[in-house]
């Protein structure tokens, strides 16, 4: 009775806030319709997000440009921010520079910050280090904290400015209280690498921290690395297990390779090797070369999954082309023998020439059978 009770209450909450959602999509158009460019803007978020209607960017699209050309300035800047992305629209850097400076010099600070950061990197304008220090400082002073950030960026690469590592730990500090995660993460490592300021790793754990919960995914994987390794937190193998699968949820492979290789270890962890292969898979179709390298290991030699000399072939080809030698010496090896592979005494030793070049002794002593 009480679970019946329970799902009629959520059902009936449901439908009034479907109910409401109808009642705010009804209203915004109807002061829309009468010329108002603020329901225009309300009903262009409400397709932008699928919030209460089916997500539409055309729509969302036609709404910000109505809304805008009555001088709106929130309607031009996520007009701009569409433009950007090329979210429903081509991609256009040139009028999303033109609608940022019309939103900019309408007073919105966040359109501010996106100037500075295309005259920084030169995209839809000619890079001008001198006009983007202007334009986040204007955004910083005026409160946006993501125009701090790239103003801590621009002292720390010395981009039009000279480089300050104090005034980058004041920026970087200034954004991260003001609420965004990247300049807390980037704090954070400069607080655990201890170059440009004195190492702290407590200090370190409490901005990855923050970083983390606001959203910046490697500050996981890094804050993951610190509990896994009890560096400035207690060790707590649980916590770090948790925060990898938060970063390897979250679509970032650092954080599935390090999962992966726990599983692997069986390190503080049940050890699972199914888990692994599908982990290291994951990583490396995002990228990850020492990913590919495990798991063409795995097929090689039949741990977690069927043995297949011809997947092992192919990972390993990944983890060659992206960097990782030991992945080079692993297709080496299988040219050599023939396995999965036509047998290419040729290739076997280009690559392992390869490898001994890299300072690999085992690349060496391979190359050196075949002479």
């Amino acid at each position: 009775m009480h679970i019946k009770k329970l799902l009629g209450t959520i059902l009936l909450l449901t439908t009034m806030t479907i109910s409401l959602m109808a009642t705010s999509f009804e209203k915004n158009k109807q002061v829309c319709d009468s010329g108002d460019p603020i329901g225009c803007f309300n009903l262009a978020l409400m397709y932008h997000k699928g919030s209460g209607v089916k997500q539409d960017y055309f729509k969302a699209f036609n709404l910000y440009t109505k809304s805008c050309d009555d001088e709106l300035i929130l309607g031009c800047f996520n007009l701009g921010t569409m433009y950007a992305k090329g979210s429903g629209v081509k991609q256009d850097y040139f009028k999303a520079f033109k609608l940022f400076s019309k939103s900019c010099d309408g007073g919105n600070v966040e359109a501010c910050t996106n100037l500075g950061v295309m005259y920084d990197r030169g995209k839809g304008v000619k890079q001008d280090y001198f006009k983007a220090f202007k334009l986040l400082s204007k955004s910083c002073e005026g409160g946006d904290a993501n125009g701090c950030f790239n103003l801590g960026n621009m002292y720390y690469k010395g981009n039009g400015v000279k480089q300050d590592d104090f005034k980058v730990v004041e920026f970087y500090n200034k954004s991260c209280e003001g609420g965004d995660a990247n300049g807390c993460f980037s704090l954070g490592n400069m607080y655990f690498s201890g170059k440009e300021i004195h190492q702290n790793y407590f200090r370190a754990v409490k901005l990855h921290t923050k970083a983390c919960n606001g959203g910046n995914v490697m500050a996981c994987i890094n804050l993951g690395a610190m509990y896994d390794k009890g560096i400035g937190v207690k060790q707590d193998y649980f916590k770090a297990t948790k925060l990898y699968t938060k970063a390897c949820d979250g679509g970032y492979a650092e954080g599935c390779f390090s999962l992966g290789v726990k599983y692997f270890l069986g390190k503080d962890i049940k050890q699972d090797n199914l888990k692994a292969a599908k982990l290291f898979t994951k990583a490396c179709d995002s990228g990850r070369a020492d990913g590919c390298l495990m798991i063409g290991g795995m097929y090689f030699i039949g741990k977690g999954v069927k043995e297949d000399y011809i997947k092992a072939v192919k990972f390993y080809t990944k983890a060659c082309d992206g960097g990782e030698i030991n992945g080079c010496l692993g297709l080496g090896i299988m040219y050599e023998n023939g396995d999965g592979v036509k047998k290419d005494l040729l290739k076997a030793k280009t690559l392992f020439s390869k490898v001994c070049d890299e300072g690999n002794d085992d690349g060496c002593t391979l190359l050196q059978k075949l002479k």
